[in-house]
């Protein structure tokens, strides 16, 4: 498959929302034609919602299928240590992604910072996130 643009990794709002037509549009021009990458905190949480949400088996394999279609990162030592330097750096300057309710959301960025990719994502705490490129919706 020829892609028109670069990888970026999507958080798990902005994936989820591709399962859904209504809500789809909002990110569809910075996502469609590019290579997609998860992290694997997001792979892991859409699971889990299926789960929890007690999808049906249709439902859990369409959403397996989708998930075959994306780069599933997994954590390695140099995203370790860049979730940990984002921790630090974070803290440093007071950004909240230094929070522990955003471990979650600091795995996802250090995706896209080890990577050297941009992150698309709905999620404010992201905003002005040190070395993060970010494609938002968000009004600022």
């Amino acid at each position: 498959m020829q892609y028109r643009r670069g990888p970026a990794v999507v958080d798990t709002m902005v994936f989820s929302w591709s399962l859904s037509a209504l809500r789809s549009q909002l990110y569809a021009a910075h996502i469609q034609g590019r290579p997609l990458v998860l992290a694997a905190q997001s792979a892991a949480e859409l699971w889990a919602s299926a789960l929890i949400g007690g999808w049906g088996e249709t439902r859990r394999r369409e959403l397996d299928e989708r998930l075959s279609l994306v780069r599933i990162a997994g954590v390695t030592r140099s995203i370790a240590r860049v979730y940990a330097s984002l921790k630090a750096d974070c803290r440093a300057v007071g950004h909240p992604l230094h929070d522990k309710i955003h471990d979650g959301d600091r795995w996802i960025a250090a995706t896209a910072v080890r990577y050297s990719i941009p992150l698309v994502s709905h999620d404010g705490v992201f905003k002005d996130v040190p070395g993060l490129d970010l494609i938002t919706e968000l009004e600022e």
